[in-house]
């Protein structure tokens, strides 16, 4: 399971600026135990989007947005309203975000933030990956990963060692940051890449306090309660 927290609704604003149409998208799965997407985390985004004047073309809600393929059999009904929005807003994990970026070809914007609970993750099936930053960028790389497919996690842009879209570290390893470029091209959204990101803040990698009192964190208090 990944923790989630909901990033401040300002900082959603933010990020879909100039974006009149949403499609909203919530996870069912782990975002929902969370508290952070479910039915009720569509319907309080829902409503602070529309205060904020934003047209909501659609509020969905899928099991699990890790498995691409049920994001693509649910999605396939609403591909019409897709095309006409701007753009997908997504409550979940930035494993979630990152399926979804990758079956459908429209920018899409994270919700959430995910937050480590310590200890090791379980081993994952499919190439996306998560490192439970704590400050998820991924709308501004077209939903691929660059601290989790760029081997040095480089946040603006690849290094020198880069070579005809092949990593330095690996060879026979596709660049992160081609595979960015790439992604951003066919979205229409190269500006991104004059956007400098931060040093990423470790320190919102970890749970707050008020995290680690609850069962999420504590297995003891969990068996106990």
């Amino acid at each position: 399971m990944l923790f989630t927290k909901n990033k401040p609704i300002d900082e959603i604003l933010d990020s879909l600026d100039g974006e009149k149409n949403i499609f909203l998208l919530a996870c069912n799965g782990c975002a929902e135990a969370c508290g952070t997407g479910g039915q009720q985390g569509l319907d309080t985004t829902k409503a602070e989007l529309e205060k904020a004047g934003k047209n909501v073309t659609a509020a969905c809600l899928v099991d699990f947005l890790c498995n691409k393929l049920l994001v693509t059999t649910r999605l396939s009904r609403e591909m019409e309203t897709i095309t006409k929005s701007d753009s997908i807003l997504v409550l979940t994990c930035g494993v979630g975000v990152q399926a979804v970026s990758k079956v459908i070809n429209k920018v899409v914007h994270p919700a959430d933030d995910t937050v480590s609970l310590g200890g090791l993750q379980g081993l994952w099936p499919a190439e996306e990956r998560c490192q439970a930053c704590g400050q998820c960028a991924l709308d501004y790389t077209g939903g691929i990963c660059p601290v989790t497919t760029c081997a040095k996690g480089l946040l603006n842009g690849p290094c020198g060692g880069a070579q005809n879209g092949k990593c330095e570290v690996d060879p026979e390893k596709d660049c992160g940051w081609q595979l960015i470029y790439d992604r951003l091209k066919k979205l229409g959204r190269l500006e991104n890449l004059a956007k400098l990101r931060t040093p990423r803040d470790h320190s919102k990698m970890l749970p707050s306090q008020e995290l680690r009192k609850t069962s999420f964190y504590d297995v003891e208090q969990a068996t106990e309660s």
